[in-house]
C-alpha cells in the first residue's frame, strides 16, 4: 500500500492510495465524516493523476474510510473560517479535480460505504458507476439548509442523472434518502448487501476487476467513456465524429484483433490493453 501525501502538509495523509490487480483504490480518510478541505482535494487530485498515469491500473475505485461515511461534503468549520475569495477558488479547484475523474479514460467506480451527502454526493456523481451498501447511510444534497447551493458540480450532474425537474425538487427540499431509492432514481447503479465496510469494498473490487485485462478490453472501455463524456456536450453530428475517430483507434489495436479473432474462433478472448 502507498499513500498520496500533500507536500504542503506531509504530516496528514487524507487520501490513501492502494493499487492491486489492475485496480487503484482511493480512500477518503479524514474521520469521522471524511469531509473535504483544500488539502484533501489536493491529495485526491494527486491520487487521480497517479492512477491515470499508472500503466498497470485500469479501473479506479473511490471510497471512504470507516463504517459510517463515504463523505459528508466540504468541511463546515473550514468554510466558516476562510474568506469568500478562498471559497470561490476552493470550489474552482474542486470542480477541476472532479473533472479529472470524468476526463480520465479509465473506469471510475464510487463505492459508497456510508452516508453520501452534500459534497460527498457531488464527488460520487463524478464517477462513472456508483455502488451503495444497503442500509449504510443516506444520499442527498441538503446544501439549501445552509443557505447555499451544491457548488461542486451538484446542480449540473444531478440534473443530468435524474432530469431537471426531479433534480430541482431534490435540491430545494434538501431531502436525503437511502441507497435503494437512489437506485430507483438512477443515482446509483447497484446496491450490495455486506456485513461491513471491508466486505463491501471487496465486493466492489471484485466487480471492478471484471473491467481489467485479461477479462475486458480496457482500451475499449476507456474510449467508450471518452465518447460519452465528450460527445454528450457536443452537437450530435460532432459527437458522431468523435465516436468514429475513437473507434478507428480501437480498430488498430491488438485487443480489437484479439476480440474479433476470438469471436470467429469461438473462444474466450484474452485482452492485454494494447
Amino acid at each position: 500500500m502507498a499513500s498520496v501525501v500533500d507536500t504542503a502538509d506531509e504530516t496528514r495523509t487524507l487520501v490513501r492510495y492502494e493499487a492491486r490487480d489492475g485496480v487503484a483504490v482511493l480512500t477518503l480518510d479524514d474521520p469521522p465524516a471524511n469531509t473535504y478541505t483544500y488539502e484533501l482535494m489536493q491529495q485526491l487530485d494527486a491520487g487521480i493523476l497517479r492512477a491515470r498515469m499508472a500503466d498497470d491500473v485500469y479501473v479506479i475505485v473511490l471510497t471512504g474510510a470507516g463504517e459510517k461515511f463515504f463523505c459528508a461534503g466540504a468541511s463546515i468549520p473550514m468554510l466558516n473560517s476562510v474568506t469568500p475569495t478562498f471559497k470561490y477558488y476552493f470550489c474552482l479547484h474542486a470542480n477541476e479535480t472532479l473533472n479529472r475523474f470524468e476526463q480520465t479514460p479509465k473506469l471510475v467506480i464510487a463505492a459508497l460505504n456510508g452516508h453520501t451527502v452534500g459534497g460527498g454526493l457531488e464527488i460520487a456523481m463524478a464517477a462513472d458507476v456508483r455502488i451503495g451498501r444497503r442500509g449504510a447511510g443516506k444520499v442527498g444534497l441538503p446544501e439549501v439548509s445552509l443557505g447555499v447551493l451544491p457548488g461542486t458540480g451538484g446542480t449540473q450532474r444531478l440534473a443530468r442523472l435524474v432530469g431537471k425537474s426531479k433534480a430541482i425538487e431534490l435540491m430545494v427540499t434538501g431531502r436525503t434518502f437511502d441507497f435503494d431509492e437512489a437506485k430507483a432514481l438512477g443515482i446509483v447503479s447497484e446496491v450490495y448487501e455486506a456485513a461491513d465496510r471491508d466486505a463491501f469494498l471487496e465486493q466492489v473490487i471484485t466487480y471492478a476487476q471484471r473491467f481489467t485485462p485479461p477479462n475486458a478490453a480496457a482500451k475499449a472501455i476507456g474510449n467508450i467513456k471518452r465518447a460519452v463524456q465528450t460527445g454528450a456536450e457536443l452537437p450530435f453530428q460532432d459527437a458522431l465524429a468523435v465516436e468514429r475517430e475513437l473507434q478507428q483507434l480501437l480498430f488498430q489495436s491488438q485487443d480489437a484483433k484479439e476480440g474479433i479473432s476470438a469471436y470467429v474462433e469461438k473462444r474466450k478472448p484474452t485482452f492485454r490493453a494494447r
